[in-house]
């Protein structure tokens, strides 16, 4: 697994009386030399959220600011809030004809299905692959890496695209982030940007092992705050590891929670296309069904 990017956003809405007006603060926000003062202001909320950058969007008159920023090992929604709060007010200075609409415009975006997220990012951007050999493909997946590589190139990635998807170019990511996000105490709402997922495979070493790979550009994950200080949560972010604030490299537990989040979704990933493509969906779901009240006696007979 490996962490491409990490930086959470929250993006206000502000309105002027022009849409000059509001192009004028777009530049003033955007330009290099304005970055430090910006910074100083977005910094002085928190020991551990630095300002990244502020990527802007006009509507008419109004003017979004999507504002990223590293959090250390929180999810850091609050953080930036903070900080996003502290800029808007510097800037009412300058800009007295500016009205503050909302601190989040839905720019930002979080807990919604977004373009902005699937392609900036938002929280944590993984990429995570692992070669399957063939012979574990065959024994112990029971099916073939040919027809593994089919069945993703037309589930996965052509059957998503005729169904419009965004960023759901996978078979079931969501399960296993929601999974994960309720054992560990992270914001269950997130799953719906956290999830988004393109799973690739391919035939390497001359056709006979499987190269899978899930690219998650936006999972939001913290260790510190919210539901982490819950005792079963807890006990769960402490047996992975990754309890609490990473004291000698602030942020870095939560950078490899989020890494285990796309581990375990290949994991996901590589299980349900299996069954899939060995035609064991059905039957998988048959034999262990919730009905039957005593699942033990189940796998003790099979």
């Amino acid at each position: 697994s490996i962490l491409l990017r990490d930086g959470m956003t929250r993006a206000p809405v502000v309105r002027f009386t022009t849409a000059k007006r509001a192009a004028e603060l777009k530049f003033f926000v955007e330009d290099p030399l304005n970055f430090e003062i910006l910074s100083l202001m977005f910094n002085k909320s928190s020991r551990f959220a630095r300002l990244q950058g502020i990527q802007c969007a006009i509507a008419g008159k109004n003017l979004y600011m999507r504002f990223s920023c590293s959090t250390g090992d929180a999810m850091g929604m609050n953080m930036v809030s903070k900080g996003v709060q502290n800029v808007l007010d510097y800037l009412q200075s300058e800009y007295p004809d500016m009205d503050v609409i909302g601190i989040s415009g839905n720019f930002c975006s979080d807990k919604k299905p977004a373009a902005v997220n699937w392609i900036e990012g938002r929280g944590k951007s993984v990429v995570c692959e692992a070669i399957i050999k063939e012979d574990v493909v065959k024994k112990v997946l029971k099916t073939e890496v040919a027809a593994l590589v089919e069945l993703n190139m037309l589930k996965n990635l052509t059957g998503s695209a005729m169904a419009g998807a965004l960023g759901g170019f996978n078979a079931h990511a969501s399960n296993i982030v929601s999974a994960v996000y309720l054992a560990t105490g992270q914001d269950p709402a997130q799953n719906v940007e956290s999830s988004h997922c393109i799973t690739m495979m391919e035939a390497v070493n001359d056709g006979k092992d499987l190269h899978i790979s899930v690219t998650m550009p936006s999972i939001e994950v913290g260790t510190v705050g919210g539901g982490t200080q819950l005792a079963s949560q807890s006990a769960c972010l402490n047996l992975l590891g990754v309890k609490g604030a990473n004291r000698d490299a602030p942020g870095s537990n939560a950078r490899l929670l989020a890494t285990i989040v796309a581990g375990s979704v290949l994991a996901g990933e590589l299980s349900l296309m299996s069954a899939i493509s060995a035609g064991q969906l059905v039957k998988s779901h048959m034999k262990y069904n919730r009905s039957i009240k005593d699942i033990s006696q189940v796998i003790n007979s099979s």
